[in-house]
C-alpha cells in the first residue's frame, strides 16, 4: 500500500502540471507525512550525494559543448560533407539528413539539439526539392532521436551513473545500435522515396567532392574521435572528455569556422543554465524518490508479480519495452531514466539480462519518447521551429517512428548489437 501510495501521489503531482522536479519533491514531503519511514535528513543527504558525482559532470558539458558546436557553423559542414557521399541517392537529401543527425549525434548528444541543428538546414532543402512537408519535418523530428543513441550520449551517461554501470562501456555499445537505428530510417526514408518520386541529385559520387567537403567539415568530424578515442584509449575520463569537447568547440567555433560571437556564447550559457538546473533539481529529488522506493522494497514487490506472469527472460523484456514506450510518452527522458533505470535494472538483471545492453534497450525505448505524444520533446520543438501542427508532424513521422520501434525490438532480443564492440574492446 506504501508503494502505491507514492506512485500515486507522484502521477498526481504530474497531472497537475507541476514541473517533474518539483513533483517529485511534493510526492516524497507528503508521503512521509502519511508513512513516517525516516527522518527528513535523508532528502538533502541523498540530494547532496546525487549531485557531488564526477561522472555526472559530464552531463552539463555535453550539452553545452552541442549547444557551442551549433552556434559555431557545425552543422551546415557536417550536411555538405553528408550530401557529397549519399545525396545522389533515391530520397538523397532525406538520407543526407539522417547521415548528418548521426554525424551532430555523436557531438552532441542530444536529441532536440540534433533535431535544430539538422532540422533548420535540411528541411529548407528538402522542401525547395519538392519533398513532402509532412514527410521532411516528419523525418528530421524522428531522426534527431539518434542524438541520444549515438555515442557519447547524455541519457548514456545519466543512465551510467545512476546504476553504476560503465560509461566507457556504454558508449561502445551505444555504436551498433545507433547505426542499425539510423540504416532502418534510411530504408524507410528510400523506400517511400521511390513510391513518391523524391529523386537524388543525380550527380555521381566524385571523390574530389567529397574530400573538399571533408577537409572543409575536418574540425567538426574530428570532435567523436577526439572525445571518444580520448575516453577508449585510456586518455580521459568520460567527464574529462566532455570538458575537452567544450574548450575544443570554443575553440573552433571562435578562431577556426569564427561564426561564434561572444553575445551568441552569453545566450548559449544562459539557455543552459536554466536546463542545468532543472537536470540537477530532477537529480536530486529522484535519488531521494530512490530510497524511498528501496525503503518499500518496491523492486522485489515488482519482480515477485512478474514471476506470477512468466520467468521467461523474454516474456519479461517484452513488459519492460511496453512499460518504457509508455513512460516515454509520459515523461522526459531525463526523468524517466533517473527514477525508472535502477528499479527496472533490479528486476532483469536477476534474470541474465546485461546491465549495458538493458541501457541501450533502455536509451532506445527513451528516445521513441521523443516523438510520443503527450511528452514529444521534438514534437513541441520542431512544431515551434517549423510553424506546423503537431498532429501533422505526427503522421510524417509515424512510418519513422515504426522503423525506430523494429530497431528497438531487435536491439533488445540480440543483444550482440550492443554488446559485440564491448566484447571486442575487452
Amino acid at each position: 500500500m506504501d508503494a502505491l501510495t507514492l506512485s500515486c501521489l507522484f502521477i498526481f503531482f504530474l497531472f497537475l502540471s507541476l514541473p517533474v522536479g518539483i513533483a517529485i519533491g511534493a510526492a516524497i514531503i507528503i508521503f512521509m507525512q502519511i508513512y513516517p519511514v525516516s527522518g527528513y535528513s535523508f532528502i538533502h543527504q541523498n540530494m547532496y550525494s546525487a549531485m557531488n558525482s564526477f561522472p555526472l559532470m559530464a552531463v552539463p558539458f555535453f550539452m553545452l559543448t552541442g549547444s557551442i558546436m551549433d552556434g559555431g557553423g557545425l552543422s551546415k559542414r557536417l550536411v555538405a560533407f553528408a550530401n557529397t557521399i549519399v545525396g545522389n541517392m533515391t530520397s538523397g537529401l532525406a538520407i543526407v539528413t539522417i547521415t548528418a543527425c548521426m554525424f551532430f549525434g555523436a557531438i552532441s548528444g542530444s536529441a532536440p539539439a540534433t533535431l535544430a541543428g539538422i532540422g533548420i538546414i535540411m528541411v529548407p532543402a528538402m522542401l525547395r526539392a519538392n519533398y513532402g512537408r509532412e514527410f521532411s519535418v516528419g523525418l528530421v523530428t524522428t531522426a534527431g532521436g539518434l542524438g541520444v543513441i549515438i555515442p557519447p550520449s547524455i541519457p548514456l551517461v545519466i543512465y551510467g551513473v545512476g546504476t553504476m554501470t560503465s560509461i566507457g562501456d556504454l558508449f561502445l555499445a551505444g555504436i551498433g545500435p545507433g547505426i542499425l537505428v539510423g540504416a532502418l530510417l534510411m530504408l524507410t526514408a528510400f523506400i517511400i522515396g521511390r513510391r513518391r518520386n523524391y529523386v537524388g541529385s543525380g550527380e555521381r559520387v566524385r571523390l574530389e567532392a567529397v574530400l573538399r567537403s571533408g577537409w572543409e567539415a575536418k574540425w567538426a568530424v574530428f570532435m567523436p574521435v577526439i572525445i571518444l578515442g580520448g575516453i577508449y584509449g585510456g586518455i580521459f575520463t568520460p567527464t574529462e572528455a566532455a570538458v575537452v569537447g567544450t574548450v575544443y568547440s570554443l575553440f573552433v567555433g571562435f578562431f577556426i569556422y569564427r561564426e561564434l560571437t561572444i553575445p551568441t556564447l552569453f545566450k548559449i550559457l544562459s539557455d543552459n543554465a536554466s536546463l542545468f538546473g532543472a537536470s540537477f533539481l530532477i537529480l536530486g529529488f529522484a535519488t531521494s524518490l530512490s530510497y524511498l522506493v528501496s525503503i518499500t522494497m518496491l523492486p522485489a514487490r515488482i519482480s515477485d508479480a512478474l514471476a506470477l506472469v512468466s520467468s521467461n527472460q523474454h516474456v519479461i523484456m517484452l513488459i519492460m519495452l511496453i512499460f518504457l514506450l509508455i513512460i516515454g510518452m509520459l515523461l522526459d527522458a531525463t526523468s524517466a531514466n533517473l527514477i525508472f533505470s535502477p528499479l527496472l535494472l533490479s528486476v532483469v538483471q536477476p534474470l541474465g539480462v546485461d546491465a549495458v545492453h538493458f541501457g541501450i534497450v533502455v536509451t532506445v525505448a527513451l528516445a521513441v519518447g521523443f516523438v510520443t505524444p503527450p511528452m514529444a520533446t521534438n514534437l513541441f520543438l520542431a512544431s515551434s521551429l517549423f510553424s506546423m501542427p503537431m498532429q501533422q508532424i505526427a503522421r510524417g513521422a509515424a512510418p519513422f517512428l515504426a522503423a525506430m520501434i523494429a530497431a528497438l525490438i531487435l536491439i533488445a532480443y540480440f543483444p550482440a548489437i550492443s554488446l559485440f564492440i564491448v566484447h571486442l574492446a575487452r
